[in-house]
């Protein structure tokens, strides 16, 4: 197969690294004269000669085995055999040329130069490789091992690569620790189901050469037609720690080229205990945010010796705010659900991996139900209460107005009420983006539950009250990622309700941990509001999503609207208020200002729900929960507000915190 052509070809050489050898070379010289000094077995004249005619052997077979052209760094047994075979070679010719007139000492002469040489060149390559090694270390040694390595930067190594073998081939991008790893793997591994073909890197240094027989070649040359060429199937990502915007350049570039992109992890400091793997993008990465550094040791060191109690524990957010709490010693940790299977998956969990290290209970039961939960708050007495439970979906919640008001508005109201009989320390209510400018039954309830927090945190009770509102989580039960997975498995289409629909994402982890610290930080009373990052189109995630299983949207999956749904708006806004905002120490959460209810008016407000609860009409429980809510409007105004493209992208409501 022909090689693609490379404009830094001419940097094949490393001029440095000439000089490094022509150094070791002359030192073999000296040392060779000091050991024949005493001999006539030829003029002085005629031994610089046979210096001179064996460095130039040396050197041609050097550059014919293309020593100069690898990167040592890397270097393994193979470069180093590389080495010895061509200075044997130049040893060789330059014998036989000198065979007919060679004395007896011009022979030994000639071994003892080449011997000499190679030996040096061999240990002085070796130490250079471990220069670069530990010129790394940050230390006095190895700042001044990085300064003697980059007087002669550049080395290391090949390892045949193969052809004609029913692997796929790749091109992997990055020539770096981890992208040369990857591909020794791959080719000492006789099972692998990869060959590299190519390294893509912008490293100046590294463009031309060769690392185990794998040429580099520029980010500019990797063409569709220079790939083709090395006959690429596949490209794989092997960079350390890259960024979004790397992971979507990357992404987008080859697969706009009809290539598959995996991604090759491997193993950091920030990650450590994770293993090797060559694997699809994740969806979170289809996103390209940027993940969020959710570790805090203040928090920890709250919830330590607690007895904390998490309603909801079994669900999504619920079930990692379990995990979490579960790693920072409580002295108990409650998990209360009326949905058994999920509470007990969890309790199976959390059992296997902290054993009886974590003293555990779970409660089955429904927040609704007010003498069932006073008997655990009575048992228990928690010092810390996460209430997470709440029926969220907007659709279904729209045909079930009464059960929606009675478990997320008045549920709610029994968890707060007992929290403060029973003389808790905090009461941390998890809200949603939907409770703003809501227009729909389940945002217009959160809405209500931050009020009521709100309003009792006035109470004077001694419990510490506050909320924490975010958007929508990664493969949370009910989220569109898991349905779009289901929808390209039994061959589409994807349906969306709106092609302009766009939404926040955040992981659940990074989610459920923010939700800690918030109410962690809280004094009283507030409505905290977690950064979410950028909003993320639905139609783009679709489309990302069938390009991941390796098809192509509207080809082999079409994507169709379906019109949206009952209480369902076009964006969702984090702040009632743009201007009414306050930061935190930590700069991914910030308080609304909002004036709390008094008691005075929640109670009339309740009394409002209460009094249309008992019509059984889901329509007089909406019509009241719209006059309790005054933010609450329909989704057909606020979307109408959002119909011009141009008003859609530029005004304030939709520029991210």
């Amino acid at each position: 197969m022909k090689e693609p052509g490379n404009t830094h070809q001419k940097k094949t050489i490393r001029w440095a690294l000439v000089i490094y050898d022509f150094l070791i070379y002359v030192a073999t010289a000296v040392l060779l004269f000091v050991i024949y000094r005493g001999s006539d077995y030829m003029t002085f004249q005629n031994k610089i000669i046979q210096l001179v005619l064996a460095y130039v052997f040396i050197m041609v077979f050097r550059s014919f085995f293309k020593i100069y052209g690898l990167v040592w760094r890397y270097g393994g047994i193979q470069s180093y055999i590389k080495l010895m075979l061509s200075d044997f070679c130049a040893f060789i010719v330059f014998s036989l040329l000198r065979l007919t007139n060679m004395q007896r000492m011009t022979a030994v002469a000639s071994i003892s130069l080449f011997t000499i040489e190679l030996l040096l060149c061999l240990g002085m390559r070796m130490m250079y490789r471990y220069t670069y090694k530990f010129g790394n270390q940050d230390t006095t040694r190895g700042k001044i091992l990085r300064v003697l390595y980059r007087l002669f930067s550049g080395d290391s190594l090949s390892a045949d690569v193969g052809a004609g073998t029913n692997k796929i081939n790749i091109a992997i991008i990055g020539a770096g620790r981890v992208g040369t790893t990857l591909a020794s793997e791959l080719m000492s591994n006789p099972a692998s189901a990869y060959l590299p073909r190519c390294y893509v890197d912008v490293n100046e240094e590294k463009i031309g050469k060769e690392i185990f027989n794998v040429p580099v070649i520029s980010e500019e040359s990797a063409t569709v037609e220079t790939l083709s060429r090395y006959e690429i199937q596949e490209v794989v990502m092997a960079v350390t720690s890259p960024t979004p915007e790397q992971k979507k350049a990357i992404y987008e570039r080859y697969k706009g080229m009809g290539y598959k992109v995996k991604v090759y992890d491997y193993p950091t400091m920030r990650t450590a205990g994770s293993k090797k793997s060559l694997r699809e993008f994740d969806i979170d990465e289809l996103l390209f945010r940027r993940e969020i550094d959710v570790k805090d040791e203040k928090t920890a060191a709250y919830f330590k010796g607690k007895v904390t109690l998490v309603t909801g524990g079994g669900g999504s957010i619920g079930s990692e705010l379990c995990r979490q709490i579960a790693r920072m010693d409580p002295r108990q940790l409650i998990i209360l659900d009326v949905y058994e299977n999920g509470a007990y998956d969890l309790q199976q969990e959390l059992r296997l991996e902290h054993g009886n290290k974590l003293n555990l209970k779970v409660e089955i039961l429904s927040i609704c139900n007010r003498p069932a939960l006073e008997r655990v708050f009575d048992y228990y007495r928690p010092q810390i209460i996460i209430n997470a439970a709440a029926h969220k979906h907007v659709p279904l919640m729209e045909h079930n107005v009464i059960e929606a008001v009675e478990n997320n508005v008045f549920g709610t109201l029994n968890c707060v009420e007992l929290a403060e009989k029973y003389g808790a320390e905090r009461f941390m209510m998890v809200s949603t983006d939907k409770a703003v400018n809501p227009t729909n039954v389940m945002g217009a309830t959160k809405r209500m539950c931050e009020m009521i927090v709100q309003a009792h945190s006035q109470s004077g009770s001694g419990t510490s009250f506050s909320a924490t509102r975010f958007g929508n989580v990664l493969g949370s039960a009910g989220s569109v990622i898991p349905l779009f997975k289901k929808q390209i498995a039994n061959g589409g289409p994807i349906t969306i309700t709106d092609k302009r629909i766009i939404r926040y994402f955040m992981t659940i982890p990074e989610a459920s941990s923010l939700v800690l610290q918030s109410g962690v930080m809280a004094k009283n009373g507030e409505l905290f509001v977690l950064d979410m990052g950028q909003p993320v189109k639905i139609l783009d995630l679709a489309e990302n999503l069938i390009r991941l299983s390796g098809l192509e949207p509207y080809k082999d999956i079409d994507i169709i609207e379906t019109g949206l749904r009952p209480g369902e708006k076009l964006y969702e806004e984090l702040l009632v208020r743009d201007e009414g905002l306050d930061k935190t120490d930590n700069e991914l959460i910030f308080i609304e200002r909002d004036t709390p209810l008094s008691m005075s008016d929640l109670g009339l407000r309740l009394g409002l729900l209460k009094t249309a609860l008992s019509t059984g009409s889901d329509a007089s429980v909406k019509d009241a929960l719209k006059s309790v809510v005054p933010t609450y409007r329909s989704p057909e105004e606020v979307n109408a507000y959002a119909q011009s493209a141009d008003e859609f992208r530029n005004t304030r409501m939709f520029t991210p915190i």
